[in-house]
């Protein structure tokens, strides 16, 4: 889920999440809205099959993960909070797990390239240029040629389209660092990566990310 360590999202907050988490995203609401319709999307999407090996940035309690692990995926997690990880591991006892930052090198033994690497609900924390340096590093370094990178988030086609929604929302919303398709896509792009986008959900959209072919 998350993999942050910085003042604004310390890793305590999630530690304590860990054990009402999948409670949180099961209510229908504002930032989880369409949740599990959402992953679902996000592993169709990803066109991963059986021995694919998938690394999932910010694992949180393995929900998406849960997915590619019932499609004969060999999995790999990451979570920056150990509690997160422990919840995921009892769900998926058979996976490579790693208390680890997403915004930090990839130690050696996951040092490695993938088939697909996913995330979900995890870079709306990061600023865009820090989304854009992660994701960089992430396929130079960590995909295979043919892979693909598949990234649900909050996240919205515009900030017309954010704004709406903050209107509605009122006192339930929060301001984080919210993907707007808008400017992600044409960022991406400059930094070599193919990129497309589809909202699923009023809240939450889904990138899907590979180097450019020339």
């Amino acid at each position: 889920m998350i993999c942050m360590t910085t003042d604004l999202f310390p890793a305590s907050e999630f530690d304590d999440w860990a054990a009402s988490y999948d409670t949180s995203v099961a209510i229908d609401q504002f930032p989880f809205h369409g949740y599990q319709d959402v992953l679902r999307k996000t592993f169709a999407l990803s066109g991963a099959r059986s021995g694919y090996s998938v690394l999932d940035l910010g694992t949180g309690t393995g929900n998406l993960a849960l997915l590619f692990a019932r499609a004969g995926c060999d999995l790999w997690f990451t979570d920056f909070s150990r509690p997160m990880l422990d919840r995921a591991r009892a769900k998926l006892p058979s996976g490579h797990f790693l208390l680890h930052d997403v915004r930090a090198d990839l130690p050696p033994d996951f040092n490695r390239r993938y088939d697909r690497i996913v995330s979900a609900y995890v870079f709306h924390h990061f600023i865009l240029e820090e989304k854009i340096r992660i994701l960089s590093s992430i396929v130079s370094r960590n995909l295979l040629p043919d892979g693909l990178v598949v990234i649900a988030d909050i996240s919205f086609p515009d900030s017309a389209s954010l704004e709406r929604l903050k209107s509605i929302m009122r006192d339930e919303w929060e301001d984080e660092f919210y993907w707007l398709a808008d400017e992600s896509l044409p960022a991406l792009q400059r930094i070599g990566l193919q990129a497309d986008y589809v909202q699923a959900s009023p809240c939450a959209g889904i990138f899907t990310i590979r180097p450019l072919t020339s």
